[in-house]
């Protein structure tokens, strides 16, 4: 019998209208969830809205502290069960499933610490006539309801970046999972319940189509949205936001990496085979578009396309597999057909180029694919990567910068002038140095820029978005400077 989860909104009636989740992989179902219609999305508004009001009901710090340390604990007892539920709606193999259980886990932690750690600030006074006898200082308050949307990538670690935080802040949240991987969502949120979180703290619900999800993000009672998911989705929500609602956007890339001919080969391919080949290149700032020089193309490539053709696609829940199905069989139509594309233009596949079912799909490496094929000007968001020779550092700064997308990018190199140059021009909200462009950590900023998102991620960013600086400012005459 299949899993089935209702609505987590208190108060709401069974929902007779429900939607089934398949494994990527073999396309079995294995789940169904039932779906919220515009008046349960109202329900849950008002549920959360009326407990931001009323401030008697906020949560306490210690109990927030307390709530989120026991979700840590809760998480790490049913450690395999979570990796492996996570595994199999989103497709993404059991070793790296079990790694996103881990860092999910310790951004719980890291949301204690920047709620123990983060303050306001003393505004200085006794500066002039004006600011005389005067004492003034902020501090944090909650933003108001907060409205979740998340992506299938990472069905566990994304939502602990945007529910966790929002808890922490003392937000209550309203979250809507990816439709291909909710299950995750729901297995985390009824662990906070355990851990002691009122239901209307955070509520859990599926839509079917984006006209619902819309009425939840541009509801007037939401104070702060966070999106993860496609640019066209994103911009058309933000474009659609209340008046005085607060967002951010995070969207995909086409990540680009500078590969100089003094590059340790041997060191930078098994960091370009992860960055590239990760959860089948099905994130945001998966490495994508290789720009190498000229002198050390041909070996660079040579050996990159050794590493991936050892790469072992197969069934996400077995340990051997690296590389599982895509999400969709319709992406897997897409990227063969950009392969193909790119093929027929010139491009040279060095490893891979087919489809290996109806749901997985060789890792490839196109060599040299002209400028304006898709895999070229595109996010792929697929198990492809393309090198680009170059002649020299300048035109490969320039090519990396041509898209209009901007986040994470690299550059290999030994040359310390080479890399601080690299860092200087390149258009990215962060720039590796010998990494790929894939490397985070949970604590340190994390945005997109231009089409790419809006706003700084990572957990202490989201952290102090969901909050509000208040200030107090006191007059008394026993105040002297």
């Amino acid at each position: 019998m299949l899993q089935h989860f209702d609505l987590f909104i208190p108060g709401a009636a069974k929902s007779t209208e429900t939607l089934t989740v398949y494994a990527p992989y073999d396309r079995r179902p294995i789940a169904t969830v039932a779906t919220a219609d515009q008046d349960t999305v109202n329900l849950a508004l008002n549920n959360a809205h009326s407990l931001f009001e009323d401030r008697s009901r906020w949560l306490t710090k210690e109990r927030r502290l307390e709530i989120l340390k026991k979700t840590a604990e809760l998480m790490a007892e049913n450690f395999e069960f979570l990796a492996l539920e996570a595994a199999k709606e989103g497709g993404k193999p059991l070793q790296d499933s079990r790694v996103e259980v881990t860092r999910a886990i310790d951004g719980l932690q890291i949301c204690i610490d920047v709620l123990r750690t983060i303050s306001g600030s003393e505004i200085p006074m006794h500066l002039n006539s004006a600011s005389a006898f005067k004492l003034a200082f902020t501090h944090y308050e909650p933003i108001g309801v907060v409205a979740a949307v998340s992506a299938f990538n990472h069905p566990v670690n994304l939502i602990v970046h945007q529910v966790a935080p929002a808890i922490a802040a003392g937000c209550p949240a309203i979250v809507k999972p990816a439709e291909d991987t909710p299950l995750s969502c729901f297995h985390f949120v009824r662990l906070l319940y355990q851990a002691g979180l009122p239901e209307e703290y955070c509520q859990c619900l599926m839509t079917r189509d984006t006209n619902t999800t819309g009425h939840l993000v541009t509801s007037p009672l939401v104070g702060f949205v966070s999106f993860i998911g496609s640019a066209k989705v994103g911009w058309m929500l933000r474009s659609k936001l209340a008046e005085g609602t607060r967002c951010a956007l995070e969207h995909g890339g086409a990540a680009p990496v500078i590969v100089a001919e003094d590059a340790d080969i041997d060191t930078m391919i098994p960091k370009l085979t992860k960055g590239g080949f990760y959860h089948a290149g099905q994130v945001c700032v998966s490495v994508q578009r290789v720009f190498v020089h000229q002198s050390i193309a041909g070996i660079f490539s040579d050996a990159f396309a050794e590493a991936v053709n050892a790469l072992r696609v197969g069934d996400p829940e077995l340990d051997s597999t690296d590389v599982g199905p895509l999400i969709r069989p319709g992406e897997v139509d897409r990227i063969e057909s950009w392969v193909n594309e790119a093929s027929s233009f010139g491009a040279l596949i060095k490893a891979g180029g087919k489809r290996l079912s109806p749901t997985t799909f060789q890792p490839t490496l196109l060599y040299d694919p002209p400028g304006h094929c898709k895999v070229s000007q595109q996010e792929i968001f697929g198990p492809v990567v393309c090198i680009y020779p170059y002649d020299d550092i300048d035109e490969a700064i320039r090519r990396a910068n041509a898209l209009p997308f901007a986040f994470q990018a690299s550059i290999f190199t030994k040359n310390i002038d080479r890399a601080m140059k690299a860092f200087n021009q390149l258009k990215a909200s962060a720039v590796m140095i010998n990494e790929h462009t894939a490397f985070r950590v949970d604590w340190m900023p994390f945005s997109g820029l231009k089409q790419s998102g809006l706003g700084v991620g990572g957990i202490p960013g989201t952290f102090r978005d969901m909050q509000i600086e208040k200030m107090m400012v006191m007059h008394s005459d026993a105040l002297k400077a």
